[in-house]
This record gives structure tokens, sequence and C-alpha cells, in this order.
């Protein structure tokens, strides 16, 4: 994807947003709800037309040749496109000939397919006497029978109890390698868990584009470790504070210890592991060291950071539009510098009555 947005009048869905899949791959595109991920996908799956960029699958424009790429995706909306009164392996015959798979190949694509999902003893029944997270497999196993490279999965765990999410979650991990996957969720444990790389989304706009361990490295400050000590917390914070790859030590008020006890938080520096030191120094001040416990940044805290910085900046720059808007105009001359602007460069002529804005008006 090149510069892909999408207007809906003169309102932006997405904006500017590029990202590249390589095959094989399981990209997991991430965000809040609203921030563009299933405009996004229906763009990708040909559904929707963009208003501006290009995207590619297998090498074919999703715009130009729109045919040739439904061909070659397989595409999970996150409600299932399914005829409940149809059996699982009807609707995956109707879906294989609707999908141009020959009448040769087809009954090897669909047993293949009810083989990759585990629906086998669910061959025969009715869709619509299946549970929810048969459901899904049905609708993964119509997005995978025709074999196509390219997957596209809009919140496929949505509303699955956790016995069913974790069987969902080992059914894409197993696709991965045969197939590239786009899996578009806003649940953070299902792409740390399921994918190899991370795409996050938020108000149109791509914000960050890594893979989960390298986005909780680099974007976050909070790896390091807690202390629970007894004994003068303040002489160790200025003992700790020295080390070599320490880059903040801070005590940090609790009320859920035992008395006498303090909780002391160390951040360290990106790519140093000070643990031993700390630990050693600790115990050689004479403090009695309870507990030592490694922390490190969540990709929850990764997609906070980044979109809560995102929404800081606008509401900045709303408010700073505001203070402007609501600066008080004088109408008094004195206020302006006489060697600057004279009263007879700027003819009272020249400035219509009506574009001067009236108390109490916005401006």
């Amino acid at each position: 994807m090149d510069r892909l947005s999408k207007l809906y009048g003169v309102t932006p869905a997405i904006q500017d947003v590029s990202f590249k899949v390589e095959p094989g791959e399981i990209l997991g595109f991430l965000g809040p709800n609203g921030a563009g991920k299933t405009t996004t996908m229906r763009i990708l799956a040909g559904y929707l037309p963009a208003t501006s960029g290009t995207a590619r699958i297998a090498g074919y424009d999703v715009h130009e040749n729109s045919l040739a790429v439904r061909q070659r995706i397989g595409y999970l909306p996150e409600t299932p496109p399914l005829y409940p009164e149809m059996t699982v392996e009807g609707f995956l015959y109707f879906v294989a000939r609707l999908k141009g798979v020959s009448a040769g190949d087809r009954t090897k694509r669909v047993k293949m397919a009810i083989a990759r999902c585990n629906l086998v003893e669910k061959r025969k029944v009715l869709i619509r006497k299946l549970s929810k997270g048969f459901r899904q497999r049905v609708g993964i196993a119509q997005a995978i029978v025709h074999d196509p490279p390219a997957i596209i999965l809009d919140e496929p765990t949505v509303g699955l109890d956790p016995r069913q999410i974790i069987d969902v979650r080992n059914l894409i991990k197993s696709l991965a390698g045969e197939h590239t996957i786009i899996l578009s969720t806003h649940i953070l444990p299902e792409v740390s868990m399921t994918c190899s790389r991370v795409a996050i989304i938020n108000r149109g706009k791509i914000v960050a584009t890594n893979s989960p361990e390298n986005l909780m490295a680099q974007l976050t400050g909070g790896a390091g470790y807690e202390l629970e000590v007894d004994g003068d917390a303040t002489q160790l914070q200025k003992l700790l504070q020295v080390l070599q790859g320490v880059c903040l030590v801070e005590i940090v008020p609790t009320q859920q210890l035992p008395p006498n006890r303090s909780l002391i938080r160390i951040v360290t520096v990106p790519g140093t592991d000070p643990g031993r030191d700390i630990a050693a120094v600790t115990v050689g001040a004479g403090i009695g060291l309870h507990e030592m416990r490694r922390t490190r940044a969540t990709l929850e805290d990764v997609f906070l950071e980044l979109t809560t910085q995102e929404r800081r900046a606008e509401n900045l720059e709303i408010e700073t539009g505001n203070n402007l808007a609501e600066s008080p105009i004088s109408d008094s001359p004195s206020e302006v510098p006489e060697s600057n602007v004279s009263q007879s460069q700027v003819p009272e002529s020249e400035v219509p009555e009506s574009d001067v804005p009236q108390s109490g008006e916005d401006r």
C-alpha cells in the first residue's frame, strides 16, 4: 500500500496509509475502534474504492485489476458471510465454484479447507446449528478454499469465548508461511501472540510499523526493574543512579507494602542489562532486598503511548487555535507602534466594516 486515502465527502477515513506485507508473514493491523481498520481492509479486498493512493496484492493493482485481486485473496469480514440453511460442505462447494476453482480441483480444495479448519465432524451439519466458534471456522474455510496467496481477516476473534479464541488463533498461525495474512483487530493479546509484525493505525494514519518486540524496545522507556527493599531508600537511590546502564531511579509511593519497606523503580538504557550490578550494590549497601523483578514494556504500553501522543498533539493544536481565535482585538491605535504602521498608511476605506469581528463573535 502506498499513500492510500479514503474520504467520505470532506471527512477522511484514512490518510496516506502505507505499509508492506512480506510473503508468508502475519501482519497485525492494530488500532482503536473507528481508527480506519475496516475501511482499509475493504479497500484491499476490492469492496471499496480508494480516493487516492495505490494498493497491490500479488502484484496486481486493487483498482485497475480488481477481478484478478479478488481471485488471489481470501477475505473474512467481521461478520462471516454464511448461508445458515446450507451444510458446511455444501456451502464450501458453492464458494469454491464462485471463486473459480475448476470442477476437477473443487473436491480436493473443499476437503483441504475442511481439514485445515478442523470441520471434518461438522461437514454435514447445517450452518445455523453451529456455535459461533465453528461459524468463524467456516468463515476462515471459505477464505482459503481457493488457496489464495493473501488472506485478510477482519476481527476474527470478536465475540468468541477463551477456548474458541485459542482455537482460531492456532488456526491462523498454522496458515502462515503458505499464505500472507493481514489480521485486523483491536485486541492487543491477539497481535502479540499471533503476528510477526504490527502496523498501528490511529485516526486514519499509520503511526508505527515494526515487529512487536522492536516496538516494545524502541517506543517505550519502561523496561527495567522493581525492587522491594527495607532500609534507607534515598541512599540506595543515589547509589543506583550512577550505575552504568541505569537512566532513572525513583521511589514509588505505595501503601501496599509492609511498614518500613519501599518500592524502587529503575528504568534501564535500552540494550543494557545492569541487573547483577543493581543487586550487588543493594546488598553491599546493607539494604534488605526482599524482591527484585524485571519489568518490560508491553504492546499495550506501546499502543497507549502512540495513540495518546497523537491525541495530545491534536488537542494542543485545537487549544492553540481557540486561543488565537479568542485573542482580543483592540480598536485603539495606541497599541500599534507608530514606527511600523501609521494611520495614513491604512486608509479606513480599505478595511470593510463587515470584515471586522464584532464582540462575542467567533473568528
